[in-house]
């Protein structure tokens, strides 16, 4: 992860998140603290839930820098749960390259940990991962 200039000439910081099967490539860009994903203003594209924005605006909200950037996503896959939680992991990774003085409150607040959490495969035999059919005595 590196920094690196945009045709403007202003920098640019990446980040990658994950979550469930959802992944979100972030670039923070100097601004005025748009959220920008996969080309539609952040808010339309989680429907306008209060709690999927302030996911993926918390890493900026904690270090006090929510007007200063514009973040822009490219998110897949999954569900806008697993969407946003992802944007929130690449957008503490991205602030984390900005400046390292960033890691600390940012650890702190949990926003560095990949959440590792995701649906369990189906077992044969059974209807869904450990859902079972129904027991028949006779």
């Amino acid at each position: 992860m590196q920094a690196t200039e945009n045709n403007s000439g202003r920098a640019m910081y990446w980040g990658t998140g994950r979550r469930k099967s959802a992944i979100a490539r972030v670039r923070l860009v100097p601004g005025t603290g748009q959220l920008i994903v996969n080309g539609k203003p952040g808010d339309l594209y989680f429907q306008f839930n209060p709690n999927y924005l302030s996911v993926a605006k918390a890493p900026l909200e904690t270090l006090g820098l929510e007007n200063e950037y514009d973040i822009l996503v490219k998110a897949e896959g999954g569900g806008l749960t697993g969407q946003s939680d992802a944007v929130r992991l690449g957008v503490a990774r991205a602030l984390c390259q900005l400046d390292p003085e960033n890691r600390p409150p940012l650890k702190t607040e949990g926003y560095l940990t990949r959440d590792p959490r995701a649906k369990e495969r189906k077992k044969y035999g059974l209807h869904k991962a450990r859902k079972a059919p129904q027991y028949s005595k006779r």
